[in-house]
């Protein structure tokens, strides 16, 4: 499948990993750290991939990844939403596909579907289970601003930022036809959810 050209990708490393117990985008997956998988996965179908994590002086191992541009937090545990803005700003290119590092199975084919629908909007944001998706959606660069405006007023809620943009929302009948089973959007929180990951993938 051709890169999208018009496009690039973020992924946000920047969580505390309490439940699983230990950072998941160092988790093995298939031989290689989860964050790693990620993107080379996205890098499939982006040619530009941003990786926005915690400051250096956080104390994380660092996870070196080939071919993707790092931008870091000013503190540790600042929450997404910031994270998010940091990312857009980085990006070169005026659209990002933003996701978490927690997206074992993410799918850039599906990733690449939902920029594909951005039409005029200002975003694509799927909804799944009844909750949007705001960590596998996609978002226009001049987004950043609305989303800085959101921290500076004190707002901490990622999901906050589907009610001040002109998004368009994908629910999940919709996200279905691009992924059927919504592996994409299957995120690991817990060390059962990072079993069922490695048993999906045949990796157990």
């Amino acid at each position: 499948m051709p890169v999208v050209e018009e496009a690039g990708a973020i992924v946000l490393v920047g969580g505390r990993s309490s439940r699983m117990g230990q950072s998941k985008a160092a988790l093995d997956f298939g031989g290689v750290p989860l964050l790693t998988r990620i993107v080379i996965e996205l890098k499939r179908r982006f040619d530009e991939v941003v990786i926005v994590e915690a400051p250096a002086s956080a104390g994380r191992a660092r996870i070196e990844i080939v071919g993707a541009k790092i931008v870091h937090d000013e503190a540790a545990f600042e929450g997404p939403l910031d994270a998010l803005r940091r990312g857009l700003d980085a990006i070169e290119h005026q659209v990002g596909f933003a996701c978490s590092c927690d997206l074992p199975l993410l799918n850039a084919d599906v990733a690449a579907a939902l920029v594909a629908m951005l039409d005029g909007f200002d975003g694509v944001i799927p909804e799944v289970g009844g909750k949007i998706q705001p960590l596998h959606a996609v978002y226009r660069k001049r987004c950043a601003r609305a989303i800085e405006l959101l921290v500076a007023g004190g707002e901490k809620r990622l999901t906050a930022v589907a009610g001040v943009l002109n998004a368009r929302r994908v629910d999940e009948d919709e996200s279905r036809k691009i992924d059927p089973q919504l592996w994409s959007f299957f995120n690991v929180n817990t060390p059962q959810d990072y079993r069922r990951a490695l048993e999906v993938a045949g990796l157990v």
